[in-house]
């Protein structure tokens, strides 16, 4: 995350990355004011305003066959491949991928698209493990993977109120 929450891939409401020129753009041509574009990036972009759906990958792969879905879908994944190809790039070398969270955990399309096409940097996907359900951390990487996937389920709330506890509870 950047000064906001925009900066980063495409969320459920959010815009992610985006050319700062959108900005200008959008206030020069609707006429909007810097509150309204500010909230159409936050609350009105994102998997929400490309699918012109939902904001919820549960919704969207009840209706993956629609075309703006499958563009918000195929989006997301694309960007995720791009943050993967950057980080390999700054850091050099990639040990292990893990996806989590509720798109992580639960979108085996989104995994598979966002992996595909990645063989040559050491990531293979195994197919079958892939599209498991998981209860708990499993690792998805094919054996001849030479970076390991992993889904590892959370829950963020627990964690958050856990931190939360914690440090309210020093002294």
């Amino acid at each position: 995350m950047g000064l906001t929450p925009l900066e980063g891939l495409v969320m459920g409401t959010r815009a992610g990355d985006i050319d700062p020129g959108v900005i200008f753009h959008l206030m020069e041509t609707l006429g909007l004011s810097v509150k309204e574009v500010n909230d159409i990036l936050n609350k009105k972009s994102g998997l929400l305003g490309i699918s012109g759906v939902s904001n919820d990958f549960r919704n969207l792969l009840e209706k993956i066959e629609e075309d703006r879905v499958l563009l918000a879908i195929d989006i997301y994944s694309y960007r995720i491949k791009k943050y993967i190809g950057a980080y390999m790039a700054v850091l050099g070398r990639v040990d292990a991928i893990v996806f989590t969270g509720g798109a992580g955990e639960k979108t085996p399309e989104v995994r598979e698209r966002a992996l595909s096409g990645l063989e040559n940097y050491g990531i293979v996907l195994d197919m079958e493990k892939n599209y498991k359900n998981f209860a708990k951390e499993e690792e998805i990487s094919a054996p001849n993977s030479r970076v390991k996937v992993f889904v590892i389920p959370t829950n963020e709330e627990l964690r958050i109120a856990f931190d939360t506890y914690n440090m309210v509870s020093q002294k």
